[in-house]
């Protein structure tokens, strides 16, 4: 399989982008389409808009009708002032915007097909995803939890991970969509050390060196020498041991869970592991809260994405901040620039 990269390109040609609509319903089209019309956004980075064709122009029609649009170059060069187009295939002329739907839920899942098979043969060097429903690809008939995992399976990937790059803090987690109880019982030494060991090799891939890596404690001052709970000396800290002095990875902590995002954003660790969802997502969203993006660590390819929902109920209403969809373009680009400088 290839990796998503097309060697052929110059390195003074701008990286291709393929950027889904994500779910017709909500607010991708709209944060999609007025990313692409940022001309920062097109200086950077040549866009390839996955989705229907016609919704899309009606769309931008209505949010960016500035936005000239041509059809997908496979072999380029094309210049700053229009964005291209793939069509992933047809919406129904009609359907209710802000509401779940079978028909918009196989759409969206169908522009994510097109844009991993884009990067997979080469055509394009990434892809940014806008949000999709989980509920509506299921109602599609997609069986998966969210993007995720579904490029994850169109990939054969096995081992992938969630990632947080918010400026220069860059967060992975122990663990992602689980209750609380049971997040705290993933905080072992075996699992800790197969996310630094996943960091490390990932993370190093990202930025074209090996990263120095931060790992947060579990309870209020990492457990103050064991005042407040006992993960860490009894999970973390051999766990951390063990990676630095078996596998030479630069890693140290555990560090007081309140302070080390901040450190982390500060530049002073190139990642930080959080140990359950919302502990990242506190500090990522309180430090870059619609600049922040997902990135998908362990896949061939490189996949970026914004870092919130569908919006159902500001969806149509032409209000939609880009900033997000803009981020994940930007940085889906810059990723695409240091995998080709590495070959």
């Amino acid at each position: 399989m290839n990796s998503g990269s097309n060697q052929d390109r110059t390195a003074g040609e701008r990286p291709v982008v393929a950027v889904t609509i994500g779910d017709a319903a909500g607010i991708g089209p709209e944060i999609a389409l007025k990313a692409m019309a940022d001309a920062a956004v097109r200086k950077n980075v040549r866009c390839v808009a996955v989705g229907d064709r016609n919704f899309l122009l009606g769309a931008a029609a209505k949010f960016t009708p500035e936005l000239q649009f041509i059809e997908f170059a496979r072999n380029g060069p094309v210049g700053e002032e229009a964005v291209e187009v793939f069509d992933s295939g047809p919406l129904p002329e009609e359907f209710e915007i802000g509401v779940d739907a079978a028909c918009t839920g196989r759409a969206s899942a169908e522009c994510v097909k097109a844009a991993v098979t884009l990067c997979v043969d080469g055509l394009v060097d990434a892809m940014a995803t806008a949000p999709i429903s989980k509920k509506a690809i299921k109602l599609g008939g997609y069986d998966f939890p969210g993007h995720t995992e579904f490029i994850a399976e169109l990939t054969n990937t096995r081992e992938f991970a969630m990632s947080f790059f918010a400026g220069r803090l860059r967060v992975l987690l122990i663990s992602t969509h689980v209750p609380l109880r049971r997040a705290v019982d993933l905080v072992t030494a075996e699992r800790l050390k197969g996310v630094i060991t996943f960091a490390d090799r990932e993370l190093g891939k990202v930025l074209g060196r090996r990263p120095t890596i931060a790992v947060a404690g579990l309870n209020p001052h990492a457990s103050e020498g064991g005042l407040f709970g006992n993960e860490e000396a009894n999970e973390m800290v051999p766990a951390i041991q063990a990676c630095k002095g078996d596998l030479g990875i630069n890693v140290s902590g555990p560090y007081s869970p309140d302070t080390i995002f901040r450190r982390g954003y500060d530049g002073e660790f190139d990642a930080v592991i959080a140990c359950y969802h919302d502990q990242a997502t506190i500090a990522v969203k309180s430090l870059s809260f619609g600049s922040a993006v997902n990135v998908t660590l362990g896949l061939p390819i490189i996949r970026t994405s914004v870092d919130h929902g569908t919006a159902f109920d500001i969806a149509g209403k032409g209000i939609a901040d880009p900033s997000s969809m803009k981020a994940a373009i930007l940085l889906a680009g810059e990723l695409a620039r240091t995998r080709h400088a590495a070959v």
